[in-house]
């Protein structure tokens, strides 16, 4: 356990941005995968609209220091090919 006061504050603000990051995290795995579902079902109007809000919800993640940008771009390049292949 830390002793010095500003140690112990650091503990505290990286528990709290852990928090915050992990939620950023899931929420874009979740927007994947609502994605991702709907082009299993074969659904490609579904799946574009899920794949537009996918995509700000990716890129808010690499300005919230959540992803990399480079991670973002290969995930968003990926559907949005899997999501033009369903013609």
């Amino acid at each position: 356990m830390a002793h010095h006061k500003s140690a112990q504050k650091r503990i505290r603000q990286t528990e709290a941005r852990t928090e915050v990051n992990r939620a950023r995290r899931s929420r874009i795995r979740t927007f994947i995968k609502r994605v991702e579902s709907a082009i299993q079902a074969g659904d490609k109007k579904q799946a574009q609209e899920a794949f537009k809000s996918a995509e700000p919800e990716i890129m808010r993640g690499v300005s919230k220091g959540v992803m990399k940008l480079n991670t973002a771009a290969r995930k968003i390049s990926r559907l949005s090919s899997h999501v033009k292949a369903m013609s």
